[in-house]
């Protein structure tokens, strides 16, 4: 597979991920009282529950379609299985924003102290995964292979590219 197959499958995994944590998840409403009379620390989406559940079912197809094919390319040796410490933290971080946004947008009575203890608590966990993906993924292809002197990202040379 290209270089832009194993990009592509690793795009479809991190961006299906969120989408499809954000759609299957559904709004997490205060059960026994309409909408309109419930406290919300973030207005949610005006998207019914029916249409989010399909965007998070097509969300979840790119992302375990992604999946498949970065495992078996992992297993065959055509992926520098390295790389799984850079996707693993961003798919972390997906479904902590998917479900995240359904924390953060839920109805209540009063205050939502879900969504304070996600601010609270979350965002420095999200930056965590965030920067320990983009520090493996720059060490990766800064350092490669050890004494080869050059990563690949399933074949891309970071030689002076």
């Amino acid at each position: 597979m290209t270089n832009r197959g194993i990009v592509a499958a690793g795009a479809a995994l991190v961006g299906g991920v969120p989408v499809a944590a954000w759609g299957l998840m559904g709004q997490q409403n205060h059960a026994g009282l309409p909408a309109s009379e419930l406290d919300y620390a973030f207005q949610p989406w005006d998207i019914g529950d029916g249409v989010a559940a399909v965007a998070g079912g097509l969300g979840l197809v790119p992302a375990v379609a992604g999946a498949v094919v970065l495992v078996r390319l992992s297993r065959r040796g055509a992926m520098d299985q390295r790389w799984w410490g850079v996707l693993g933290p961003l798919v972390a971080l997906g479904l902590m924003a998917g479900v995240g946004w359904r924390i953060l947008t839920a109805g209540g009575i009063g205050a939502n102290i879900g969504a304070g203890l996600l601010i609270i608590f979350g965002t420095p966990i999200a930056a965590g995964l965030l920067l320990w993906s983009l520090a493996w993924a720059f060490w990766l292809v800064t350092q490669g292979r050890g004494h080869e002197g050059g990563g690949e990202l399933g074949g891309i040379a970071s030689r002076g590219v």
